[in-house]
């Protein structure tokens, strides 16, 4: 098939509940406290889903939000894509339900799971989808209610995840120069067990797993730490290289939002101020695959982008997999 269209962002959207849960409410759940938790990872509170919210409220809150930046109907949509590893339930898909709330009774859905990669993987499929000319707009979102996985017992994960969703819209361009220019997609299954979350049909959830715990978020926190830090800096100063930008070029950088330390640290390898990436892991925590479209959200209402400008998507999360992409607004 012919690779002439474009993919152009036309509009997004966020969703976050309410509730807030701050490191002085976990100080009160297990053995930790404010300065231990943000000088580790920057986090201050995060949001939590509260009585009546899902990942699909969440998601389809984002998605109205971003029909509404794009100036358009639901209807209007020809593809929805969700990424997450929160799904509303094993099946149906949680982009199905999203459709069902936006009042649409064909337009294909469906997930995709990379972790907190997800939005990454979503986003260059919709796009492929219209470059191929299969379609003209697509939705994409990320979404997440971690906390229905997180163990509250266990402070070396439960300080780390927050919920919420961001919605983006790509719609077919004549112009192949705009929109999302370039994206790379990787994964290596032989880091499994740096994270996971066991219930499945490997390990079905049984009474033996819930003695142990077993059906809440594993890590183990110095093999994620040192993953991130190695692909962050190669991620971006990929992405420069293949789409020819230089550091004056590049506009902004919207990171996975894992870890304060490790996007400073990345930074000044790549000898950038830290102006140049977009951080709000201090009042979200991590996200996963909600964490980037939230992000850029946040940058485009908050006029730190502008059409013709370029900004850079790196993410590394369980798999393990990691990504990267190049969008001109």
């Amino acid at each position: 098939m012919s690779n002439t269209f474009g993919a152009i962002l036309t509009g997004t959207g966020s969703a976050l509940p309410e509730k807030r849960l701050t490191n002085d409410d976990l100080s009160k759940m297990v053995d930790t406290n404010d300065e231990w938790i943000v000088q580790r990872t920057g986090i201050k509170e995060r949001r939590i889903a509260g009585e009546g919210e899902s990942t699909a409220t969440l998601a389809t809150a984002a998605a109205r939000k971003a029909l509404d930046a794009a100036g358009l109907k639901a209807s209007e949509l020809d593809l929805i894509i969700v990424a997450t590893i929160t799904p509303e339930m094993i099946f149906p898909s949680t982009a199905c339900f999203v459709a069902a709330s936006l009042g649409l009774r064909s337009t294909p859905a469906f997930d995709m799971a990379a972790a907190c990669s997800g939005f990454i993987y979503a986003l260059n499929t919709g796009a492929n989808f219209i470059k191929a000319g299969q379609y003209k707009t697509v939705m994409v979102i990320g979404a997440e209610t971690l906390s229905r996985i997180v163990d509250y017992t266990d402070r070396a994960s439960c300080i780390l995840f927050g919920d919420g969703a961001g919605a983006a819209i790509l719609q077919r361009s004549n112009d192949s120069s705009k929109g999302l220019v370039y994206a790379s997609l990787h994964a290596d299954g032989n880091g499994a067990e740096a994270m996971k979350c066991m219930p499945g049909s490997l390990h079905p959830v049984n009474a033996a797993m819930l003695d142990t715990r077993d059906q809440y978020i594993k890590l183990k926190g110095r093999e994620v730490y040192k993953f991130a830090v190695t692909k962050f800096a190669e991620l971006i100063e990929d992405a420069m290289r293949v789409a020819e930008l230089s550091k004056d070029d590049l506009r902004l950088i919207i990171p996975h939002q894992v870890n304060q330390r490790i996007i400073d640290s990345a930074m000044e390898k790549l000898e950038m101020g830290p102006e140049k990436a977009h951080v709000n892991i201090d009042r979200y925590g991590n996200t996963s695959a909600a964490s980037i479209p939230i992000a850029l959200d946040e940058a485009l209402r908050a006029g730190r982008l502008s059409p013709g400008d370029a900004v850079v998507f790196v993410a590394f999360g369980a798999g393990l997999t990691w990504a990267n992409a190049v969008l001109k607004i």
